[in-house]
């Protein structure tokens, strides 16, 4: 973690977030300002991103393992990451390939589309998802409103990026420890 403060506010950034895109959908970069006020708040409403080719970029209050992320991050969708759940890269030397454009389907308008998005990575399954989220296209098109949903990280799903059970077959080892989930 890199900390640098200045007269209205402090920078951290930690790179093993970091995913080198043009923003920072990872968390990586965050900022307090010394004023003591907020500082990023937390987002009207929470959306995964699905990035061509790439991770899921989640923007919520996030928990994610038990743990407070923050506001924002990008977990692994490609199963090739050494920093699962979580994004590092490895999507692109793995050549995973998969579009930032699926296919909508039919949902209802969220009561509550803000408030805390629990994820939990099951043992060398899935992301079990638990809030009020939208899925949304690369473009920026919501194609999903949903409070829980199961989505794939083994990048072998034949509906991305929701999980249909091929982690089973193709063998998938998330590498984590002590984590609970379904």
């Amino acid at each position: 973690m890199e900390t640098v403060r200045g007269k209205s506010g402090t920078i951290h950034f930690d790179g093993q977030r970091c995913i080198h895109s043009r923003n920072c959908p990872s968390g990586a970069i965050r900022y307090e300002p010394v004023d003591g006020s907020p500082g990023e708040s937390a987002p009207l409403v929470n959306t995964v991103c699905l990035r061509e080719n790439g991770p899921l970029a989640i923007h919520a209050p996030l928990v994610v393992a038990d743990k407070n992320e923050g506001f924002r991050a990008t977990l692994c969708r490609c199963g090739a990451s050494k920093r699962k759940p979580f994004c590092d890269g490895s999507h692109s030397a793995a050549g995973f390939a998969a579009s930032g454009e699926a296919a909508a389907k039919d949902s209802q308008p969220l009561p509550r589309r803000d408030g805390p998005l629990v994820i939990e990575p099951t043992p060398d399954g899935p992301l079990h998802v638990r809030g009020s989220l939208e899925v949304v296209t690369g473009t920026g098109k919501t194609i999903n409103r949903t409070v829980e949903c199961w989505l794939c990280r083994c990048g072998q799903s034949r509906n991305k990026p929701y999980c249909d059970g091929s982690h089973k077959a193709a063998g998938f080892r998330s590498g984590e420890s002590g984590r609970t989930g379904g």
